[in-house]
């Protein structure tokens, strides 16, 4: 039996140990190491935004970019229905109410051909999450609020350098996020950024992850902030990391055109689409299965590649599967293409550790799953 195969294995660089060696060596272990400075500057300039502020993760990204607009209690923000809970715990911790609105059946991003339908005199921005590396249609999305005076709110999480209409994911919205976890194209382990060209927000978004201290005498607190800022540690890994981005990119996209190739004859499974005009970074590699076609369902193919060795994830879940939500009173109508998607999608190996030897395996393993369960 071959070597275990994980779901992602992340790379980390040579200039990035570095630079942790370091700060480790300066004694700059903190927030208010040089290394963080740097990471928001070189991030900035990558995007071509004026504003990047480094917090501790991408959830905390996105509760400071809603605080920053304003938004609370009694408010409304449309999220996609199929996005990874963080999305729509932030809103949550704000005390604003998430709406979910389904996605498209192709890309997996929220539809906006559904968003007008949620929209309510509660409702103050739309955060679309560009699912697995593919943008989301931003021009659909920005006409949308622009007509009903919305932000928009982007979570690029997964979309480090996808690009949109020639320009990257996370410079369309009025404000964006980033995470930087361990299974990130870039990462620093534990980590994130908010972005933006508004100077007011840059500066709202930076108070609220310092815990918000006055202007005028520090450790006077004029709001409930938050202890949400990066170390130089974590940073200095990001420095390192992100002089690597489209060497990265890269191997993400001949990691999928590898696993395109090879999976493309096998009948019953459904592999990523990525829409004319756009530069879709393939975050993770997922596919769905028709069990009708393939012969068993995604759990069963699952415990088949667990067998050999090879670790696979589910797709997120449905908001209608999660307890949390309980209270929301969602309709299983207003969700059908998230519930199928959930409920058949999964993503194989796809971290940037891996070679095309293993994916090789994992995809000739799948089709001798395929091929024992059709003899059976």
């Amino acid at each position: 039996m071959g070597k275990f195969i994980p779901v992602n294995e992340p790379v980390i660089s040579l200039q990035a140990k570095k630079n942790v060696l370091q700060a480790l060596n300066t004694g700059w272990l903190s927030s208010a190491g040089p290394f963080v400075k740097e990471f928001e500057t070189n991030f900035a300039k990558y995007l071509g935004v004026k504003h990047a502020i480094a917090v501790t993760n991408g959830t905390a990204a996105i509760h400071v970019a809603l605080l920053a607009l304003g938004i609370g209690k009694g408010d409304e923000v449309i999220v996609p229905a199929f996005t990874m809970a963080a999305s729509w715990m932030a809103v949550m911790y704000t005390g604003a109410t998430p709406v979910f609105v389904d996605c498209e059946p192709d890309t997996y991003n929220i539809n906006p051909k559904l968003i007008i339908q949620k929209i309510t005199s509660r409702t103050k921005a739309i955060m679309p999450v560009h699912i697995y590396g593919h943008p989301a249609d931003m021009k659909e999305i920005l006409k949308i609020a622009k007509k009903h005076k919305l932000f928009v709110i982007e979570d690029a999480a997964e979309a480090h350098g996808a690009i949109y209409a020639s320009k990257k994911c996370g410079t369309f919205g009025d404000i964006s996020c980033f995470s930087f976890y361990a299974n990130k194209i870039v990462t620093t382990g534990e980590g994130g950024m908010v972005v933006t060209d508004d100077d007011n927000l840059a500066k709202e978004a930076r108070k609220f992850m310092d815990l918000y201290h006055s202007d005028q005498k520090r450790f006077i607190h004029d709001k409930i902030g938050f202890n949400y800022r990066m170390t130089n540690l974590q940073a200095a890994v990001g420095v390192g990391e992100l002089t690597h981005i489209e060497k990265y990119i890269s191997k993400k996209q001949h990691m999928a055109a590898l696993y395109s190739k090879y999976l493309s004859q096998i009948p019953g499974l459904v592999l990523p689409a990525t829409r004319p005009g756009v530069r879709n970074v393939y975050w993770m590699y997922g596919i769905r299965i028709n069990p009708e076609i393939f012969g068993m369902d995604k759990n069963e193919l699952r415990a088949g590649l667990k067998e050999q060795r090879i670790d696979t994830r589910n797709f997120f879940y449905s908001p209608l599967d999660q307890p949390a939500l309980n209270s929301l009173k969602l309709k299983p109508s207003d969700y059908p293409v998230t519930g199928m998607i959930a409920r058949t999608g999964l993503y194989l190996p796809s971290g940037l550790a891996i070679t095309g030897g293993q994916i090789n395996r994992v995809c000739r393993i799948i089709k001798n799953i395929y091929d024992s369960n059709r003899k059976n």
